[in-house]
């Protein structure tokens, strides 16, 4: 499966499905943008039951302000519609694997219960 745009009115519909969501915030002009381009393209390729998303953070500045991107390459990582995972920088493939295996390990119902620990604390 080949990567997907997302913009601020697709965004919200596509992170909150279930199943796992890689969203790639970058810029044309960005130079390690451009070097984990490949690595994330062909991560969609190999893993195809994952999205694998982009935000052009030049074109949809909103969605890089609502998450707090401040530097480019960010991944982010949603399961189940939860960001699991947040990171500036660009991921050598193995580094990508890693995390993938790491999203896909997880126990749901154990993050969900974690959230509702730290909503209730903060209350």
């Amino acid at each position: 499966m080949a990567t997907i745009d997302l913009t601020t009115s697709t965004f919200d519909e596509v992170v909150t499905k279930d199943g796992i969501v890689l969203v790639d915030f970058w810029a044309e002009w960005c130079g390690p943008c451009k070097n984990f381009a490949p690595i994330f393209e062909a991560s969609s390729e190999t893993k195809t039951d994952i999205v694998h998303a982009k935000v052009d953070t030049e074109a949809q500045q909103e969605l890089g302000m609502k998450f707090g991107v401040t530097a480019i390459p960010t991944l982010m990582a949603f399961r189940d519609g939860i960001m699991v995972f947040n990171q500036a920088g660009a991921l050598p493939a193995p580094a990508l694997q890693q995390l993938v295996d790491a999203v896909e390990a997880l126990d749901m119902d154990d993050v969900r219960a974690k959230i509702a620990e730290h909503e209730a604390a903060e209350h």
